[in-house]
């Protein structure tokens, strides 16, 4: 039996019997009966009995090994692996050899294992590993030819490495030569590649694999041996270092010798030869003091008028209300009482929303001193191997209908190509519906991975989206020089096109494939009864199964629901489709009948790869999308453990190939580990020319955004954000500033290293990183179960993503307690099943119950809007953010271009800001580290869908003035013209200034205001009516996922979609309020034109104010008529009914004066 140092998890290898050479490996683990968790059972708690957690770790134990007691709330379950042909993990002479070692059983664990098995559990259940065909690779590829003869591996085989022909892969020949000598496993003689080469070359490369060995980088499992979650008293002597840099000399050696005080060579490190090449040697220190990043304000000639002219449009404001207040109509007291409070309140609400607009900025990177400070060698990372810290990269999706997998494959294969060291990214896709088909395209995905991405590489293809990037209309060869661009091109696009055809058919075979099996299961069904004696018209209920391809059941989500197999009750799935790389780079081969590119100089490793879907269980409460996170937090904090992560819709995918590098510039610059997320801009695609609805949203991109990123930061809007994972976590940044007084004038620094015992203490959760013994007991009180959960593994990843996502120490700034260069250019642990188990115990639908998760960690829970919610929350602790605009789009996703998607879109917005301004993450409850200016923004927030109300009425009162003949003033005076002039001028100004300082056009202004009064008139009343109720009758509000279009085929129309009419009681105000308003100019006109006195100054601000609103609803008039220009019947229905209540009413209780009042009275039976 082996079991994991500490782990809830371990892996027992039990023999099938004498006479058998298979074997079959096992998972035990306890869980618990229920949720929940004995403290003295905690790894986190003072108890001295505690285990720790498993790392891929493994201690031997024999026979005379006491057995542990299981503590009365655990049971235990194992997990059976079945062995396969194809995947052996132990064979059984390599067992009986190690059976006999002294130091027990070792394990090692193959990639080909964990990358071929699928995990389940969860709550109740067992959990297992089931062993599937590997669906990467092709058919020809798992012939026995081709695979590699190194026993226990099944990767393809590179050619051409000994002349014995023995059949080896790239990581085993890389093993051999690193670890066997250099020797052939088959003829043991020396590999010629690697003999070649003088004694020096060999001098160098041990050199460079001493200089490696000698920063290494703390893994996870000495935490476990350790016993303790301490990570400062591992690193005490590196933060603390003297003023001689002893370690310098310590581990000089032939590679090094004499470099900075004798022999410096000019073509750069260890690249000299010869006595003619010496300079003097360089400061490293220097590119130290190069900055990453760039703050560029906006020009003083262009914001100084701005915010001069905001000062005077507040002052015309002001004396234009107390005129109107002074001024009152006494002839319609009740339409002035309406308009005047209308009025104030949109004074108010510009107010709000122009504040935070007052310090725009811009940021620009240098990537050049990226690639110099954390990829160019050094002393301590003389192989020049990425020092950059690891990014996991967070795809969600909920429902393969409505997202189609496809637009979810091309953003997969975008973030898989991306321009960033493969071995520090990972990539997760949480699929929350729990579909096969999302499952068996991933792994179809992750097939034709191995083809787009070195082509990406080799070529240096932008967009890495393949739909993107062959949809596009321009020359494709444009700086291309590679004569075997066109004909690699051409292999790659047919071979994506035979990809897209096997993901449109996965439905129909996955519907076969499940019709056949059942059909099998109910004849031996049926042939059992026969058997058994019973009678043969009796019915026999056998479940629809949805199947695997290896003729398994899919343990998820079935297309006829079942128990154990339903959209809200299935098992916890976790699948490694591409496991973690080497930390070497690995060349290709040379095109041929397997190879459709030539990748001899292309690095042809692949991102881990990794399927998730989280356990539900009726009772629990899944919470949504942030649960969804908050499971890929905790699967990607065991499995890789990166610390930055990286947020993304199913539709939004990596633009620019470069955008990571950009965001971690922000990151890693000095003063950057106060930054808690760099926030990037939407920008979409498939939107018709002319933005009808304001999908691109670019004044709240371009302007409100800019603006608050010269405050504390912009705000979190839930997909394209880097995130710094203790930020998430919930710690407090190492610095933050309080602010006192009026307006927060008074700035008081705070130094957040050293906790403090105050009433807040409950609150405030903060990482010492200043290496002082005394902390290593606050370390182990805040990492409390209660906060993370029982997992000692996730406990143990915290403190290591701490310190990987820390500034360099040669990084100037006061305090900065940083990591030494080179300390992350290592190999990244492999991973193993305990691994993965224990990623499927995080996963589970009770692991967050009495735990802080959704409270204080992670995406937080209560709102249908949790984006803005979670960043207010780190904005709340002193954290700052970024708002990172790239010259070329980082990001780029679609948006509903219906009319009545959007409006739904905008009411789920609404709904989520009402629910924030009746919460306790109101900003008027904010804590004192939030600038004054940034809570007026977040007070914005939940205000703005209440201006809705005011709205409605101010639209209706140019009807209810033209039907009256009054107005909401005595008479046009010429006091009342010019208050109305300054203030429409100094509107306009302010448009054409911020027009100037965003980059916006004209044309993106005037949509923003059409579409925000069409919101403001629709879907935000009803999502105060809905948030009032939810409140008050605590009525849940529950919302249909916002579809994504596929692609359209060769001769559809790409915005087929905007025509279509779906009607939505989201139209019925909107509606009113254009009929009446035109019915009213109708009647005012006539009412004019026949009267003996005409008031012609009432009838035109009457006619201006309703051709005012008619002008901003004209493109949700033109959304109502569709494609032919035909209005929908029911339209007509709905608005002739409306309007004619509402003259109704109007006539009743306003009868009109003269000899005509007995024959115009109506009266209601």
């Amino acid at each position: 039996m082996v079991k994991s140092a500490t782990s809830p998890g371990t892996i027992t290898v039990s023999s099938a019997g004498k006479e058998s050479g298979s074997r079959s490996m096992g998972l035990t683990s306890p869980i618990p009966r229920r949720a929940s968790i004995s403290s003295n059972a905690s790894p986190l708690g003072g108890g001295g009995n505690r285990r720790a957690s498993s790392g891929g770790r493994y201690s031997s134990t024999t026979k005379d090994d006491p057995i542990e007691e299981m503590n009365s709330e655990f049971v235990s379950y194992t997990v059976h692996i079945p062995p396969t042909p194809d995947h052996q993990s132990i064979s059984a002479s390599q067992t009986s050899l190690n059976e006999g070692d002294k130091d027990g059983l070792k394990l090692k664990p193959e990639r080909s294992f964990i990358s071929g098995t699928i995990f389940t559990g969860g709550y109740n259940s067992v959990t297992r590993g089931h062993v599937i065909d590997c669906s990467l690779e092709k058919p020809e590829t798992m012939k026995s030819g081709l695979i590699c003869g190194m026993r226990g591996c099944d990767e393809k085989v590179v050619q051409g490495k000994c002349e014995c022909g023995f059949k080896i892969c790239t990581h085993c020949y890389l093993d051999c030569v690193g670890i066997g000598g250099g020797r052939c496993p088959g003829c043991k003689e020396p590999y010629k590649d690697a003999s070649d080469g003088d004694d020096e070359e060999k001098d160098e490369v041990s050199s460079e694999e001493e200089d490696d060995r000698a920063f290494p980088l703390p893994s996870i499992a000495d935490f476990k041996l350790d016993k303790r979650l301490s990570l400062v008293k591992s690193f005490k002597g590196q933060n603390h270092q003297p003023d001689f840099d002893h370690t310098r000399w310590l581990f000089e050696t032939k590679g090094t010798y004499g470099y900075g005080n004798a022999v410096w060579p000019k073509d750069g490190y260890g690249a000299g030869s010869g006595t003619n090449g010496f300079e003097h040697p360089p400061d490293f220190g220097e590119r130290c003091k190069r900055p990453l990043t760039r703050k560029v304000g906006v020009s003083a000639a262009i914001l100084s008028p701005y915010r001069l002219l905001i000062i005077l449009r507040l002052v015309a404001l002001s004396f234009f209300l107390t005129w109107r207040i002074r001024h009152p109509n006494r002839d319609a007291m009740w339409l002035w009482g309406m308009s005047i409070t209308c009025e104030l309140w949109f004074a108010f609400s510009w107010l709000l929303d122009q504040l935070p607009k007052l310090c725009p900025v811009n940021r620009i990177t240098d990537l050049s001193v990226l690639k110099e400070r954390f990829e160019s060698p050094n002393l301590r990372n003389p192989k020049g191997r990425s020092d950059l810290p690891g990014i996991d990269v967070f795809v969600s999706t909920a429902d393969p209908e409505k997202e189609p997998p496809l637009v979810t494959a091309n953003t997969i294969l975008s973030i898989l190509a991306v321009d960033y060291p493969v071995e520090k990214l990972a990539c997760y896709l949480s699929d929350d519906g729990g579909a096969l088909l999302t499952f068996e395209a991933l792994a179809e995905t992750a097939s034709f991975a191995r083809i787009w991405v070195p082509f990406c590489r080799k070529h240096d293809i932008n967009p890495r989206n393949p739909e993107a990037y062959f949809g596009q209309k321009r020359d494709f060869l444009k700086n291309k020089v590679r004569l075997d661009f066109v004909r690699e091109r051409r292999r790659v696009k047919r071979e994506y096109d035979e990809f897209k055809v096997r993901i449109n058919s996965l439905p129909d075979s996955i519907r076969r494939r499940s019709d056949a099996y059942n059909a099998h299961e109910e004849l031996r069904s049926k042939k059992k009864q026969m058997e058994m004696g019973g009678n043969l018209s009796d019915p026999i209920k056998i479940p629809k199964a949805t199947w695997m391809s290896d003729g398994s059941h899919w343990p998820g989500t079935w297309a006829s629901a079942e128990s154990d197999h339903s959209k809200g009750d299935h098992a916890g799935i976790i699948q490694a489709m591409l496991a973690p790389p080497n930390a070497e780079p690995v060349y290709g081969a040379e095109a041929d009948g397997e190879n459709l590119i030539d990748t001899t100089e292309v690095d042809i490793r692949l991102p881990m790869l990794v399927y998730v879907s989280r356990e539900k269980r009726p009772g629990y409460d899944h919470n949504k999308k942030a649960g969804a996170m908050n499971a890929l937090v905790r699967t990607s904090a065991i499995m890789s453990n990166g610390p930055f992560i990286l947020n993304l819709d199913c539709d939004h995918y990596v633009y620019n190939s470069l955008a990571l590098r950009e965001g971690m510039c922000f990151m890693l610059d000095r003063g950057g580990d106060r930054i808690c997320y760099v926030q990037f801009p939407q920008r979409f695609e498939g939107i018709d020319p002319n933005d009808r609805y304001a999908n691109h949203n670019t004044v709240f991109f371009d302007v409100s955004m800019r603006a608050l990123d010269g405050l504390q930061g912009p705000m979190y809007v839930g997909t394209g954000c880097i995130f710094r994972r203790t930020a998430l976590y919930g710690f407090s940044p190492p610095r933050a500033t309080e602010h006192h007084g009026w307006f927060g004038r008074r700035k008081i620094k705070l130094a957040l290293r050293k906790p403090k015992v105050t009433k807040k203490a409950n609150d405030e959760m903060v990482m010492p990183i200043n290496g002082d013994d005394d902390h290593d007991a606050d370390i182990e009180s805040l990492l409390l179960p209660k906060r993370f959960g029982n997992s000692t593994s996730l406990a143990a990843s915290i403190p290591v993503a701490e310190y990987q996502g820390r500034l360099l120490q040669d990084v100037q700034g006061k305090g900065n307690k940083g990591r030494p260069a080179g300390s992350l250019a290592v190999p990244r642990e492999p991973l193993d099943a305990a691994i993965v188990a224990e990623a499927i115990s995080v996963i589970s639908c009770f692991y967050e119950d009495r735990t802080e998760w959704g409270k204080r960690v992670g995406w937080i829970y209560g709102s249908v809007t949790e984006d803005v919610v979670t960043g207010y929350r780190m904005h709340n602790r002193g954290w700052r953010s970024v708002y990172c605009v790239t010259k070329k789009d980082a990001f780029r996703g679609t948006a509903p271009i219906n009319l009545t998607d959007r409006l739904h879109q905008v009411l789920r917005w609404a709904t989520g800001s009402v629910e924030i301004f009746f919460s306790r993450n109101n900003a008027l409850f904010a804590s004192r580290r939030m600038k004054f200016l940034q809570r007026v923004a977040y007070f914005n927030v939940g205000m703005y869908p209440f201006t809705s109300m005011f709205l409605l009425v101010y639209c209706i009162l140019p009807a209810i003035s033209l039907f009256s003949g009054q107005f909401i003033v005595q008479s046009l005076s010429v006091t009342f013209l010019i208050f109305l002039l300054a203030i429409t001028i100094t509107l306009c100004l302010l448009a054409i200034l911020e027009i100037k300082w965003s980059g916006i056009t004209l044309h993106d202004w005037w949509r923003n205001e059409q579409f925000w009064l069409i919101g403001g008139t629709s879907a935000h009343p009803a999502a105060v009516l809905q948030g009032l109720l939810k409140v008050i009758a605590g009525v849940d509000i529950a919302f249909t996922l916002t579809s994504k279009s596929a692609t359209p085929e060769d001769g559809d129309d790409e915005f087929v979609e905007l025509y279509v009419v779906k009607w939505s009681f989201l139209m019925v105000p909107p509606i009113t309020i254009m009929m009446v308003n035109m019915i009213a100019i109708a009647v005012g006109v006539a009412r004019t034109m026949y009267s003996m006195f005409p008031q012609w100054s009432k009838l035109l601000g009457g006619v201006f104010f309703s051709f005012w609103v008619l002008c901003h609803l004209y493109p949700f008039a033109k959304g109502l008529m569709g494609r032919r220009g035909k209005v929908p019947t029911i339209v007509f229905v709905w608005s002739g009914l409306l309007s004619i209540i509402v003259s109704l009413l109007w006539v009743y209780i306003n009868p009109p004066s003269g000899g005509t009042q007995d024959l115009m009275k109506f009266q209601f039976p």
